[in-house]
């Protein structure tokens, strides 16, 4: 994890997002006054992967048994 303030930030961001490329690291943090403040992920983290198969209708994606099984549990919760 690397932790920049915001003047650092802004005037290395394109080594910034080299580093996330390549994976030299997982996240960076931009910090006011030494202080962190955000995060800076990869796009192309787990979630996105999951999200984007959604979207283009990858089966694997999502077990649809357990999605629909939540459905029944949270119409008991409600009373439905």
């Amino acid at each position: 994890m690397t932790q920049v303030n915001m003047h650092e930030a802004k005037t290395s961001l394109s080594k910034l997002v080299r580093m996330l490329e390549t994976k030299e690291e997982d996240y960076i943090v931009l910090a006011r006054d030494g202080k962190a403040v955000a995060k800076i992920i990869p796009f192309c983290s787990d979630l996105s992967r999951n999200l984007r198969g959604l979207l283009n209708d990858d089966e694997d994606a999502i077990d649809w048994n357990v999605f629909d099984a939540s459905d029944a549990e949270v119409g008991e919760l409600f009373g439905v």
